[in-house]
């Protein structure tokens, strides 16, 4: 019989996530816990295990203990025409850097905007960091490129370098192989970067 941490990745497999880090990133939860979660060196709780039999569209009890039927209740309805809601995993602060919520399971669930996908989350931006007019913004994104592709040039992006940074920035290429140049509109640009991924913002709305 598998144990829970094997039975949580076959779920992740079968919602169609092939990469375990693109999978905590769209349930909101901080890469290396949910990779401990995965390979069992951690043991998860159940506020952790019902937001993955959610998403995952599992039955809690089976994920839990093996028991029951595997298939889970369908994702609780929103009002948008996609009929479900997607994580809010953390908000865009000074500097237009996305600080991620410290706990496993994201801050809320707010309604999915029309084209959403699995996959898709969101941060909510607090302050003038992109300008006064997107106070209290959602920005949705999915689709994570890893390594960045030529469809993200030029384009406004959720960016991770690999110092650990997550951005909203547009990228453009740069002369250095490897390398990118992050642009705003009320920030100096950062020159020269390494990209860990990308996603490009999906949409933007006032919450």
């Amino acid at each position: 019989m598998k144990e829970m941490h094997q039975r949580l990745a076959d779920a992740r497999l079968k919602a169609g996530f092939p990469e375990a880090s693109d999978a905590a990133r769209a349930l909101g939860v901080k890469v290396p816990t949910y990779l401990a979660h995965e390979n069992g060196s951690r043991g998860f709780k159940r506020s952790s295990a019902e937001l993955y039999a959610r998403r995952y569209h599992v039955s809690l009890e089976w994920l839990l203990t093996n028991r029951g039927p595997r298939e889970g209740q369908p994702t609780r309805p929103s009002k948008t025409d996609e009929g479900h809601v997607v994580n809010l995993v953390g908000y865009v602060g000074a500097g237009a850097e996305t600080h991620f919520f410290a706990q496993d399971a994201p801050l809320d669930e707010i309604p999915a905007p029309a084209g959403s996908t699995a996959s898709t989350v969101a941060v909510e931006i607090r302050g003038e960091s992109l300008g006064t007019f997107f106070d209290r913004w959602l920005v949705f994104y999915d689709d994570v490129h890893r390594p960045v592709t030529p469809s993200l040039i030029n384009k406004l992006c959720v960016v991770g370098l690999d110092d650990g940074r997550i951005l909203i920035k547009k990228i453009q290429a740069s002369k250095a192989k490897g390398l990118f140049h992050l642009l705003s509109q009320t920030e100096p640009p950062i020159l020269d970067v390494k990209i860990e991924w990308a996603a490009r913002v999906k949409s933007m709305v006032p919450r």
